[in-house]
């Protein structure tokens, strides 16, 4: 469907770019902001509460100390490998930890680090450590944008004239080539480091999300250790070896008051939340409305609101919300039924290096049942290292040799892990069902499994007109695999249960990331809008704000949408609101 042209107010005066009103908001702007400068000046500390802020990897790590001097840190624990990563949804922080684990097996002690928790100001110093190399994990998020954690150092790596000479260094970029700037954050760190003098010890890797992206990080990793090996003349074809980075700590009769239940970063912070709120800080926010936008057929697409009021969070049109989901409950009981552990045990995964960044891989103390509802991501193929190593608990020899093989790197094993995990979407518990001789013990497969990220849907209403709420479109993923699996999509799924009701609204955690996908600043400029199915969610958050507009009797410039579904009858989106907006002759055909 080519739906629609939007216009109104062709006989007024076009507005200046600037006007009295627009001067005064800004003066106000700087008075409320010099003011709000002033009292946190002088209001002294806020007062903290009673529990101490725990940090989680990804979400800002625990420091080992208070410095942001990953050299000193390096040096006091003789390491001579670091890894950095900037990661939005988990997979380039995997992938570090990953590299620097295995660098050990060639005689590379290796540090992880958060570029957030690092003065990055110290890198040319880096060459003071003997037989020394950085290598950088770089994703890419939307339109070729640093991820959060990355921001900083990116915007120092784009204006830095430091001397960079004697640092050796290789990049991995992370991105998706459906997206117009592939892999734009990891190509300029690679080309900046070169640019000032650093020496580049292997090509800059690029991996695909919308393709295998383990099979690009696993394909580059294994032509990058050889060269490193041949640069620092260390021993190649050293024996692989199983290392754990946590170990288990049972808790008996712990107060359960100082117990995680979920909460990403502080405890009890979903009961005494406050502003500003964050990644690390998400608000619960009231699901007010849950509503089915499908008339008939078998596919479901949700209309969602969440409460927005008293939170102080602000958004615009186009910005994305993110929300935290929880693992199927049933899923969660058949692992344990499979590996035979109590749910309920209280534990803590703890870090064995005393000077590492993270001291736990989440919130830990915490039960079994909470990390594997909130904590880790069980319901993902796993990745080729997970297959290695908890082939070492299997006891058939045959279901040992086909997780090897899938592990291996070579190219029958990439096909076949492609096609048994990827292609037939097993997740770890599908593993170890059709696998039962392997059996490890919870706690390493907890150290194992990646972390439970964020999902982010694109805001699919406008402040002006619901500023007191936010609005996502979002499509049931549920499916049948080639093997006859259903599968649900984690997030969806569970915000599917999710009904309100006046007395007691179900609460969801969220937070909101800003983008840069806005519509054009004036309002009198034309837009042409593409969005097929949910594609119209952000959209239908830019047609409400010009909608505002023009009650408001300014004049908008054309606005024309192109929509997509598959039957008008069934899944055309807020076919009524449009046809609304249409009747009002803020829109026509």
């Amino acid at each position: 469907y080519i739906y629609a042209k939007m216009s109104e107010g062709r006989n007024q005066p076009e507005e200046p770019w600037i006007g009295p009103l627009d001067i005064a908001l800004a003066l106000a702007l700087v008075v409320v902001v010099v003011w709000y400068v002033w009292r946190k000046m002088h209001e002294g500390r806020e007062e903290k509460l009673d529990l101490p802020p725990i940090r989680v990897p990804g979400m800002g790590s625990n420091r080992a100390s208070s410095t942001r001097n990953f050299l000193e840190r390096m040096k006091s624990s003789e390491k001579n490998l670091i890894v950095f990563y900037g990661s939005q949804t988990g997979t380039a922080e995997e992938f570090a930890g990953r590299l620097a684990k295995e660098g050990h097996r060639f005689g590379l002690r290796g540090l992880v680090a958060d570029l957030e928790d690092c003065d990055m100001e110290e890198l040319p110093k880096l060459k003071e450590i003997e037989n020394s190399m950085a290598i950088f994990c770089m994703a890419t998020y939307g339109e070729g944008d640093p991820t959060d954690n990355a921001q900083e150092f990116y915007d120092w790596i784009k204006d830095t004239d430091e001397d960079l000479s004697g640092l050796r260094y290789v990049v991995f970029a992370l991105g998706n080539k459906t997206y117009e700037h592939y892999n734009a954050v990891g190509r300029l760190v690679d080309q900046q480091l070169e640019k000032f003098g650093a020496e580049r010890l292997f090509e800059c890797g690029e991996g695909d999300d919308d393709g295998n992206i383990e099979e690009d990080f696993v394909t580059w990793k294994e032509k990058l250790w050889p060269a490193v090996c041949e640069k620092f003349g260390l021993d190649a074809s050293a024996e692989d070896e199983s290392l754990r980075d946590f170990r288990l700590e049972v808790h008996e009769n712990l107060d359960m008051s100082r117990v995680f239940t979920g909460e990403m970063a502080r405890l009890k912070s979903y009961d005494r939340s406050k502003p500003p709120f964050d990644g690390k800080n998400p608000y619960m926010a009231p699901i007010m409305e849950n509503r089915e936008l499908h008339k008939s057929g078998d596919r479901s697409c949700m209309h969602i609101e969440l409460d927005i009021s008293g939170s102080k969070i602000r958004y615009s049109a186009g910005d994305h919300i993110a929300i935290y989901p929880q693992n199927n409950a049933a899923t969660v009981q058949k692992l344990a039924d499979l590996l035979q552990f109590d749910l309920d045990q209280v534990f803590s995964l703890v870090n064995i290096d005393d000077l590492a960044s993270k001291k736990n891989p989440f919130p830990c103390p915490c039960s079994f049942r909470t990390a594997l509802l909130h904590y880790v991501d069980i319901a993902s193929p796993p990745r080729t290292h997970v297959l290695k190593e908890i082939s070492r608990y299997g006891t058939t020899q045959s279901e040992v040799d086909a997780l090897l093989k899938m592990a291996s790197g070579s190219e029958e094993g990439k096909s076949e892990y492609n096609e048994w995990i990827v292609k037939d979407h097993r997740s770890i518990v599908e593993v170890l069902e059709d696998m039962p001789s392997i059996h490890p013990p919870i706690d390493h497969l907890l150290e194992l499994l990646p972390r439970l990220q964020a999902r982010y849907f694109s805001i699919s209403s406008s402040p002006k007109m619901y500023p007191e709420s936010i609005h996502i479109t979002a499509v049931l993923v549920d499916y049948h695999t080639r093997t006859g699996r259903h599968v649900e999509g984690v997030a969806t799924s569970w915000l599917a249960t999710k009904r309100p009701n006046e007395n007691n609204p179900p609460k969801v955690p969220m937070f909101v990331r800003k983008s840069g996908f806005r519509p054009p600043v004036r309002p009198i400029s034309p837009a042409i809008m593409i969005g097929p199915g949910t594609g119209l969610a952000p959209f239908r958050g830019f047609i409400q704000d010009r909608s505002v507009l023009v009650r408001k009797q300014h004049r908008i410039g054309d606005t024309v949408l192109f929509f997509g579904c598959r039957r008008k009858a069934e899944d055309f989106l807020y076919e009524e609101e449009l046809d609304e907006y249409k009747m009002s002759i803020l829109m026509s055909k």
